[in-house]
């Protein structure tokens, strides 16, 4: 797991989350979700079985549908983020355009 605090480290609060509480569990999830694909693609890349390596494999998959899920609902929760993440998009691909590298429209 990240080695960053998680802002909800209990099994239960006695009450609801904040919305900045939920907002740092959902980026500490996110964090999590990477760190699992990092996980298990190094474990894959490393087995020496076939069934082991196309198991992992797949399963780093789903966990980026997991990261792409909680991503999105970041920026439901926090919609200046998305704006964020969208001039850094703007940023890199200005970039490309210098360097003659295509990319693909959002």
């Amino acid at each position: 797991m990240p080695e960053f605090a998680t802002p909800y480290s209990g099994t239960t609060l006695d009450r609801p989350m904040t919305k900045q509480e939920l907002i740092r569990a959902i980026r500490y999830a996110i964090a999590a979700e990477y760190e699992a694909i990092q996980l298990y693609m190094q474990i894959a890349e490393a087995a020496d079985d076939e069934l082991a390596t196309a198991v992992l494999k797949d399963i780093a998959e789903e966990e980026v549908v997991h990261a792409g899920e909680f991503l999105t609902l970041l920026t439901h929760l926090a919609p200046e983020e998305k704006q964020l993440y969208d001039e850094g998009a703007g940023e890199v691909r200005e970039m490309m355009e210098k360097l003659g590298i295509e990319h693909e429209a959002a």
